[in-house]
């Protein structure tokens, strides 16, 4: 955690900036630590254990601004770091629009408690953590004759955050989690190799499942013999929940305020109209007790509130800091989204398969790329088949194309199985006439 010691050693460092010819400053400290058991065929591959401790301060001077970082917390080796700071932002070209929030603006205190940190982190044994990973790998290993590889992995975290501004802001943050994974590869037909994964992930210990992740990746590998090309032309398209968040991912790119702001994007200019389609709503919801992403400030301090990204399909915000919002001259809004929660529809995936005449279920996206300026995208793919509602065959070696607001104004439903361990909880979706290109 973030002691009282270091707490003041941040105020000192701001204090110091403002009195060596800084015209504001703002300081963060992390402290945390990390752990990773990785076990490959039964055999300990990997034991990694982390500690950080880390100051950052931004200084604001003369119309400049400059970062700058340390992980050795000495007032001595501080003031020598702040020194040459200030002299060398001093040969920095000016820009007036990077400073600080209006303060009217920070985070004010007095939420709620989100509880995003474990209070027994510390008690999880190392053994427990090296058997738990073994579990996993145990649950493929010897479970089918043409494993090539299992892997499995442990891994858990947790962070502490301390922030300070000179115009007033001042506020903390701490968060755990905790992630089992597992990735099998097998010998498929010809020279195929085949791999596949499966991972969960919580923010407490006796939260995590600790059951079935490596049957799970076994059953997908597994799954994936026999792939082939599909014929090409327009399918419905089903993406599972864990891909559906990659074809979200460009349309949040586009309402970032650095694409904005570089005219870069192909939402530009589209705040207030319809973009995407009507049964598409997402929210930003920061406040989530025990949801991973949930937090009361951004990283400039900024207060966080529940806000619509796109209601109906209309398009209701941009994601604004106050850099980007200066050089604008446009009112900010908050850095980044929170904790992202799509409409949700009322099906499972089978269900979701079930209703498909002709499609193609996508369970993994292989490269490819999305214009940022136009939305036309490109991505390799593999997936399975649907016919008549029943999933047929495995396909792969397909590409899908078209223009990321034609698609997400194609979307027919939503499932009802959005990954809540995520901060991005999008369920499996459900698109209209999408092109795909194989044999």
């Amino acid at each position: 955690m973030i002691t009282k010691a270091n707490k003041e050693l941040a105020k000192w460092t701001q204090d110091f900036a403002l009195k060596n010819g800084c015209e504001a400053a703002r300081v963060v400290l992390y402290n945390g630590e990390s752990n990773t058991v990785e076990i490959r065929d039964r055999k300990i591959d990997r034991l990694h254990q982390a500690a950080e401790n880390n100051l950052i301060i931004q200084i604001f001077t003369k119309g400049r601004s400059g970062n700058y970082s340390t992980n050795r917390l000495d007032r001595k080796e501080i003031e020598k770091l702040l020194l040459d700071g200030i002299a060398a932002t001093g040969y920095l070209a000016e820009d007036r629009a990077r400073a600080l929030p209006d303060a009217s603006r920070y985070y004010q205190g007095g939420g709620k408690d989100l509880q995003l940190m474990d209070p027994d982190f510390d008690k999880v044994n190392p053994d427990e953590k090296v058997a738990l990973a073994q579990q996993v790998c145990e649950e493929m290993m010897g479970k089918d004759e043409r494993i090539i590889s299992a892997t499995s992995s442990y891994n858990d975290t947790k962070q502490y955050k301390y922030m300070i501004a000179s115009n007033g802001f001042e506020g903390e943050a701490a968060t755990s989690s905790f992630s089992l994974m597992a990735s099998v590869s097998v010998r498929g037909e010809g020279e195929a190799r085949p791999e596949s994964y499966w991972y969960e992930s919580s923010l407490y210990f006796n939260e995590l499942m600790k059951q079935g992740i490596g049957a799970k990746a076994l059953e997908r590998v597994l799954r994936k013999i026999g792939q082939k090309k599909a014929a090409s032309g327009k399918y419905t398209m089903v993406v599972d929940n864990m891909n559906s968040a990659q074809l979200l991912s460009p349309i949040l790119g586009a309402i970032d305020g650095s694409a904005i702001q570089q005219r870069n994007s192909f939402l530009l200019d589209k705040l207030g109209q319809k973009v995407l389609g009507s049964n598409v709503t997402l929210l930003d919801e920061p406040h989530l007790v025990k949801a991973s992403g949930a937090r009361y400030f951004d990283n400039e301090g900024v207060a966080t509130k529940r806000q619509p990204i796109f209601q109906d399909g209309v398009l209701k915000t941009y994601f604004i800091d106050t850099y980007r919002a200066n050089k604008m001259q446009v009112e900010p809004t908050i850095s980044s989204p929170s904790v992202l929660v799509m409409q949700t529809g009322t099906k499972d995936l089978e269900g979701l398969i079930a209703g498909v005449e002709k499609g193609i279920w996508v369970t993994g996206f292989n490269g490819g790329n999305c214009n940022s300026t136009t939305g036309d995208f490109s991505y390799g793919i593999e997936g399975f088949l649907i016919e008549k509602g029943k999933v047929v065959r495995p396909v792969s070696e397909m590409n899908v194309t078209g223009n990321m607001l034609t698609l997400w104004q194609n979307v027919v439903e939503t499932g009802n199985d959005p990954r809540v361990s995520s901060s991005w909880r999008i369920p499996s979706v459900v698109f209209e006439d999408v092109a795909f290109s194989g044999l």
